[in-house]
């Protein structure tokens, strides 16, 4: 077991807690300044939509544990296979998208597997994301051999062909964009970041990279370690990683408890529920994610042990 102290607020951390929104106001009213404020606080209530409309990106019901644990979410899913001899700069792959456009536009994520694995090595996560208003492209790689920095250039690659050649573009807003990846693919997923700051979220699943320090990144950045990795241990890949990512970032560390480094490509409960939270919380800067990510999570039967800040920025 790896001991560590957890981190909580940043010290100074100025940032408003996103639990502070709609909180009802506690200023007093007299007379016709009274009336005029309850018919406008009725008004606003009275507008369908209201919720939403003070986030433009927040999409499904509002979750719950079940929820973003179950293997579906609200959202019926399609796929599109998108074939190597189609696209350039990566291997092809697979769009998993909402069926319905009766929300508008989503952000989208895109998947790398790690050395020597097919896109069939993560393919659990693409109808699981997908299932929670997510565009999700899991894809091949040029050759299964290539190293993270070609991993990060690839993700990059297909997130431009899925956000302006692909299908399904109209569905995505391409300002909304994340990566994701096992092992050299987590270590892509932190080459991409780096190289491509407008990114939101990053989440490197048991990452591989001979680089162990990340200062650049400004990324909202989630990495998934196995305490039983012996592949790319923690000691030696994700915690050097977590560490060197700046103090200020929204950043946190899932170590898994009783996992290896193979634990990402297969359905995995505890990976789908905090990869939901994140992306949520950063790719639709959904606040009603928060609780799932602060107060930081305890040790468990699944969690060797979670690090992070709190607050999180919006």
């Amino acid at each position: 077991m790896h001991q560590h102290p957890q981190n909580t607020a940043l010290p100074g951390a100025s940032r408003p807690s996103p639990h502070r929104v709609g909180r009802p106001g506690a200023h007093r009213f007299t007379g016709a300044l009274a009336a005029i404020a309850a018919t406008a606080a009725l008004g606003t209530l009275a507008v369908p939509g209201a919720q939403a409309a003070d986030n433009p990106y927040e999409r499904g019901p509002a979750p719950t544990n079940a929820s973003i644990e179950a293997l579906r979410g609200p959202y019926a899913v399609s796929e599109t296979t998108v074939s190597r001899a189609a696209v350039t700069g990566f291997g092809g792959g697979t769009i998993y998208y909402p069926t319905s456009t009766a929300d508008g536009t989503f952000g989208a994520v895109v998947v790398s597997p790690g050395y020597t694995g097919t896109q069939s090595s993560i393919a659990w996560l693409g109808p699981r994301l997908a299932s929670q208003g997510f565009v999700v492209f899991t894809i091949d790689t040029l050759s299964t051999l290539d190293q993270p920095d070609s991993r990060g250039r690839q993700l990059l690659a297909a997130l431009d062909h899925l956000t302006e050649r692909s299908p399904v573009r109209a569905r995505i807003d391409s300002s909304r964009l994340g990566v994701m990846g096992h092992s050299m693919g987590g270590g892509g997923s932190l080459e991409a970041a780096k190289s491509r700051p407008a990114l939101q979220a990053a989440i490197p699943l048991t990452p591989w990279n001979n680089d162990k320090s990340w200062p650049e990144i400004s990324t909202p950045t989630l990495i998934v370690g196995a305490d039983g990795d012996s592949v790319a241990s923690v000691a030696s890949h994700a915690e050097p990683f977590y560490n060197s990512l700046p103090s200020s970032l929204d950043r946190a560390y899932l170590e898994l408890n009783n996992a290896n480094h193979f634990a990402p490509i297969t359905s995995n409960t505890t990976i789908a529920k905090y990869s939901v939270s994140w992306l949520k919380r950063f790719i639709d800067n959904d606040t009603r994610y928060e609780q799932f990510l602060c107060p930081l999570p305890r040790p468990s039967l699944t969690i060797e042990e979670y690090r992070g800040n709190c607050p999180h920025g919006s």
